[in-house]
């Protein structure tokens, strides 16, 4: 398969497809075992809302990617997220609220709630420290003890934009499925490297997205999802910059402001079509200003060269 052909896991479509589909639920267990760790290993599961090629375009809009229980009758909330969202702790917790509180039908008690676990890729560094996968559990704020009387919640990330691991590197199945996840445009089933080809699930994996790339109207839609991401990457840039222009525009008018007086229009008019580069340096030179003489001048040799 040329590579033209290969297929990121990471897309909503894909990702579905790979983990949420009934006929892939084995791929789900063990993505979900590589994050639990050795203290909880699930053995199968019930997809809530599983994958319908049929379907997919009208669930696009629904809020969780894949919504599963095991035979303990434990919840599961799986989620992919490709694109930095600075509020994304807050949505990740509402997920989580979402799926132990739509346990219960109007009128039934408490004791219907089950433990619920919210497991969450992350394509981006989210935490400041190096650490690619954490948990967070209620905890006792003086003691740091947890009480098996609130061990109902569970939130894990990986932030896969950490993990720097090579093949030979790899040690556990989550080291694996990240490698996978984030490298999966090296990989042909037919010549997988040693350390994933030993685990069933991610070669199986690995021949799906093979499937996947060669199904025209599967592919059409991977590659509909994949403009669109490119769009929103665009847009959300496009957004931080006009953020970082603004911020830095309003610097230098409180700079010389404070420093040479009310700005005159001419300069004011000059500093609004201003790129961000050029208003840090003009930040940056500020203090030997002593007329806005000299700021015109500053701003022609600017634009001379």
């Amino acid at each position: 398969m040329s590579t033209t052909n290969r297929i990121n896991p990471k897309t909503d479509f894909v990702f579905r497809k790979l983990f949420g589909s009934d006929e892939n639920k084995d791929l789900l267990i063990s993505l979900i075992n590589s994050v639990v760790g050795p203290e909880l290993q699930i053995t199968d599961v019930t997809i809530k809302n599983p994958f319908n090629l049929a379907d997919y375009p009208r669930q696009k809009q629904s809020i969780l990617d894949i919504k599963a229980v095991d035979e303990n009758g434990d919840w599961y909330d799986v989620e992919m997220q490709i694109i930095a969202h600075t509020l994304y702790g807050k949505r990740a917790v509402y997920y989580l609220c979402k799926v132990f509180a739509d346990q219960l039908e109007s009128g039934e008690d408490y004791s219907k709630l089950n433990t619920t676990i919210g497991i969450h890729f992350l394509d981006f560094r989210f935490f400041d420290d190096a650490r690619v996968m954490r948990q967070f559990v209620l905890r006792d704020a003086e003691t740091g003890e947890a009480s098996a009387k609130l061990d109902c919640i569970r939130l894990y990330f990986v932030e896969m934009a950490k993990f720097e691991k090579d093949w030979p590197q790899l040690r556990t199945a989550l080291d694996r499925w990240v490698s996978f996840l984030n490298r999966a445009g090296e990989l042909l089933a037919s010549s997988m490297p040693t350390e994933l080809s030993a685990e069933p699930a991610i070669a199986k994996a690995v021949a799906e997205l093979e499937r996947i790339g060669m199904d025209p109207r599967q592919r059409e839609i991977y590659e509909g999802e994949v403009k669109a991401l490119m769009v929103d990457q665009i847009q959300i840039r496009s957004a931080e910059e006009r953020g970082r222009q603004d911020h830095a525009s309003q610097m230098i008018v409180r700079l010389l402001t404070r420093k040479l007086g009310e700005i005159p229009t001419s300069i004011s008019d000059r500093l609004s079509g201003l790129s961000t580069v050029v208003l840090d340096d003009l930040i940056a030179d500020v203090l030997g200003f002593t007329s806005y003489a000299d700021v015109e001048a500053w701003l022609d040799r600017r634009r001379a060269n």
